[in-house]
Parts: C-alpha cells; structure tokens; sequence
C-alpha cells in the first residue's frame, strides 16, 4: 500500500508542476513500480530541474516500457524527446541514431497519428542544426497542421514558432514576428507542456533579437522571467532567461549587472549540464566589457565563447578596431559580409562593418553597406535597427564632409535610440551631431552635444567613449583615462575616506560612489584602493 500512496503523492506533486517534490517522490521509487508514463514524467522533471543524465536515462525507460506495453505511439513520443535532449547536450550522432530508430518505428503504422507530427518537427531541428534552410523551411507548416488538426498545443506553438522564423529568415520578417507571437498565445494560457513552453519562450526572445526588435525582446524576456519565477527549483532554461535579461541590461546601459547577469547565465548554463547557447552568454560578456574599455577580459570573454561554439564576430572586430589592429579587423568584416547573405544574419553585422571599414578608409563601401542597413530597418519596421541604419548614415556622411546629411541622420539615430532607452546608443549618436555642427560653425551647439555625450558615456562608465568625447571637447585627459568625477572620487580616497564620506562631500548617492569607484578600479587595472591610492600619488593627482 505504501508504494500504491508514494506513485499517487508523485503523480499529484508532477500534475501541481512542484518538480523538486515531484522528482524526489519519483526518483525515490523501485523502478519496477514505474510505468512507462511515469517514466516520462521523472524524465520531463529530472530535465527541467537540471538533471540531464537523469533525464536521458528515465526517457530510454519510458521508450522501452512503452515498446513492452505495445503502445508504440508513446515509443515515439520518448524517442522524441530523447532525441532533442540529446541534441542539447550536443551529442549530435546519437540522436541521429534515435532520429532513425523511432522514424523506422513509426514507419510500421499506417495510421496518420499526431506522432508524426513530433518526428516531423524533430526532423525540421535536425536540418536547422545542419544549416539546411531550404529543407527545413517546408516542414514547419506541416508541424503546424498537425497541431491544428490533432488538437495539439505542443505542436502548434512549435510549429507556428518554425513557421515564424522561417519567414523571418526569408525576409518577411513583420510576417514572421506576428506568428511567433500567436505561438506564445497557448504557452501563456498554460496548455503547453513546461519543456515546449521554455522552448517557445527562448525561440521567441532568440528572432526577436535577431532583428534587433528589442522592444518586443524585452516584452517577451519579462514574460520568460515570470514563467520561471513561478516554478521553484526550475533550473533549465533559467540560463536562457538570465543571458536575455543580460542582453537587455547592456541595451540600457547597466553593464556592471549586465555583467552580473551574464556570469549567473553561465552558471544556470553549466548547472543544467551544459547547452550550445552557453557560448552566447560568453559573447554578451565580451561586448559588455569591450564597451567599458576592458579589452583583456573581452578578449577573454570572446575566447571562451569560441571555445563553446559561438562566433565572436562581429564583436571581436569591434574590439581589434578599438586595440589598434585594424588591417585584423578589415579582414574580418570583409569576411562576415561574403559570408553573411541572407537578410536575418546580413543586417547583424552591416552596422560593424560600416564602422570598421570608415576607420579603414573604404568610404563609398562602408556607405553602400549604410544604405543596405536601412534598406534592412525599413523592411523589418524594427527601431534598432533603423537606429542603426541612421547612425551608418551619419558616420560616412561625415567622413564625406557632407555635414547636413550627417546632422539629419545623427539626430534621426539618437531619437530612435532614446525610444528604446539605449542610453551609450543614444551618446554615440549626440557625439555624430556635435561633429557635424562643428562642420557647419556652429561651435557652442556642438559643444554642447558633445558635453552631454560625455556625460552620459562617464555615467555608463564606457570609458573608451568617454575619451574620444573629452578629446572632440580639446580637455586634457587625466592618466588612466580618468574623468573629471573620477579623479575627484580617487583623490578623496587617497586621503582614506571611505564611500559615504565621499557621497556627503561630492553631493552623489553611495550607489554612484560605488559605480565610479568600479570604473576607476576597471581603467586602471588595480584590484584595491590601497592600489588605487598609490596611482594617485604616482601620477601627482593628490
């Protein structure tokens, strides 16, 4: 009677969505007292708790106990899954041996059964792994028509989300952004099951930022968020979640808890046993430091984001620009531009190509590319994009000499920017402005733009801006890189104040103090103030 009591308690604690309770009660029992059912069910909560080794083994339970209980419609639905968990662990070769088992299995009804719907969305994975767009690309609506036709949420939020970023990547992509909405109109009325959901939700966020729409990004992360928030002890997909929330935090220029974000993504990432995406949190991490001027640890960053995978670029040819190496550089986006051709891919990296190949000298190029990237935010009608386009603009016009257009371009840029509270986004574009009133005489508006540029780029504690903004304005620029505020704050504690004592003499927050002390510590490379105080005295600020 006892064990008849522990399988009810499991399957309450499993149908409530209480995984920790649930897997514990599961995981606890003989396994000859599980059926193939409940063998699914210890997979689905091992797997989203983060035990993938667990999962693996309870779903070739569940494959076998089906075959023994000559359900083989349940075979296949734990061969499927299987076989995308595989796939996650990146174990590519023996999921396409599952792939060709369960396909052979299903092969032996003649029935049209909802399962072949499953293989036929496992198959449409299997050729986006390997690139096979063209392949892929007509079975999505098949996957969907088996959702509506079988009454299968799962199906048919997968298959509208298929569906969505394969009209995305063929370019219609205000077309495509309406299906993966619709596809997340089951997932948050709750009729999707936990692992399509998170699945739906990353996908989702994933197009999103693919187009830069990140206003709808950061709609759907808030979401995911919530949805996670409200499973305790949930462990996959959090590293997804947390990699989003990161992105969004480094858009409005909160770098130090994007950074934070980010190393918590890595770790949910490696908590769940490892997943391919874990090299993206890696690159987010490059971008953000190579922003505050960090290079080392953005080269490091990058590094183990190729190490797990992910292309650095264009990030890294960002960074080699930044670093003095721009023959490095050049190359690389001359590269991403032969290889990138499709809409989607092409438009993630035309607005780093412009900037490099201006530094380059390849004007009429780089404005050729300018003109593709606006071409590109109007045809997707997303913000940051056109964003994008208007600053490419502004930046070769102004290598042209032609200050009218590059003004115009530079102030559409900064006002798409501030639609999305892109604040570094923003600054970039007011320094574009100021150089092109300087163009056209007008000094006092030009410094003015140029002062608010650099106020804003000391606050982000994006120092690389800052500086270009402090040489445009003719300032000295204090060693280290240093802004005005900064020396004061170092100077303060080189006499042994401590942070409050700061904040009541400079009139600023302790949160504030804090943040400029992070900034001095990151430019000039020291780990302590004791450090910091002794390059104040060294270089004669005290």
């Amino acid at each position: 009677m006892g064990v008849v009591e522990d399988l009810h308690r499991a399957r309450e604690a499993y149908e409530r969505r209480e995984w920790v309770a649930a897997y514990r009660e599961l995981a606890g029992l003989d396994e000859a007292q599980l059926k193939a059912e409940d063998f699914a069910a210890l997979a689905t909560t091992a797997y989203l708790l983060g035990r993938r080794n667990d999962c693996v083994h309870a779903l070739q339970r569940a494959y076998q106990a089906s075959l023994g209980a000559g359900d083989r419609p349940a075979a296949v639905r734990a061969g499927y899954l299987l076989i995308w968990t595989l796939r996650q662990s990146g174990e590519l070769a023996v999921a396409n041996g599952w792939q060709a088992r369960v396909a052979r299995l299903l092969d032996e009804t003649d029935e049209d059964v909802v399962e072949r719907g499953y293989l036929c969305e496992s198959a449409m994975i299997g050729h986006i792994l390997e690139g096979e767009f063209a392949a892929a690309s007509p079975l999505a609506p098949r996957v969907t028509d088996y959702g509506r036709r079988f009454g299968e949420p799962d199906l048919l939020a997968l298959g509208l989300n298929a569906e969505g970023r394969m009209m995305i990547y063929s370019g219609r992509v205000a077309d495509g952004l309406r299906l993966i909405d619709e596809a997340l109109v089951g997932v948050m009325a709750g009729e999707v099951t936990p692992v399509s959901a998170g699945r739906v939700y990353c996908s989702t966020i994933e197009a999103c930022q693919e187009v830069s729409d990140f206003g709808r990004a950061g709609a759907w992360t808030h979401a995911l968020t919530t949805w996670c928030d409200a499973q305790p002890g949930l462990v996959a997909f959090t590293g997804q979640c947390a990699t989003h929330r990161g992105q969004l935090l480094r858009l409005h220029g909160a770098y130090a808890a994007a950074v934070d974000e980010l190393e918590r993504a890595v770790d949910r990432y490696l908590a769940a046993g490892g997943d391919a995406a874990l090299g993206l949190a890696h690159y987010e991490r490059g971008e953000t430091h190579r922003l505050r001027g960090g290079y080392d640890a953005a080269e490091t960053a990058f590094a183990s984001a190729a190490e797990h995978g992910h292309p650095t670029q264009p990030g890294r040819a960002l960074l080699w620009l930044a670093t003095g190496r721009l023959v490095a550089a050049t190359a690389a986006v001359h590269r991403l531009l032969d290889e990138r051709q499709d809409p989607v891919h092409r438009s993630q990296v035309l607005a780093a190509a412009v900037e490099v190949l201006v530094a380059a000298g390849e004007i009429d190029g780089a404005a050729r590319l300018g003109e593709e990237l606006c071409g590109f935010g109007e045809m997707f009608g997303c913000t940051g994009l056109q964003a994008a386009g208007q600053y490419a603009v502004a930046i070769t016009e102004l290598a042209r000499g032609a200050a009218s257009p590059a003004l115009q371009a530079g102030r559409r840029a900064a006002a798409g920017w501030s639609q999305l509270s892109a604040p570094y986004e923003v600054a970039r574009s007011q320094l574009l402005v100021g150089r092109a009133l300087r163009l056209l005489g007008d000094e006092d508006s030009a410094v003015a733009d140029l002062t608010a540029a650099r106020k804003a780029f000391a606050d982000l504690g994006a120092a690389p801006a800052e500086q270009e903004a402090a040489t445009l304005l003719g300032e000295h620029q204090a060693p280290g890189g240093l802004s005005p505020r900064e020396v004061e704050v170092l100077r303060l504690v080189a006499t042994g104040k401590s942070n409050p004592e700061i904040a009541a003499e400079l009139v600023l927050s302790e949160k504030t103090v804090a943040r400029h002390l992070s900034n001095i510590f990151t430019k000039l490379g020291v780990g302590s103030r004791t450090s910091a105080a002794a390059f104040a005295y060294e270089h004669h600020l005290v």
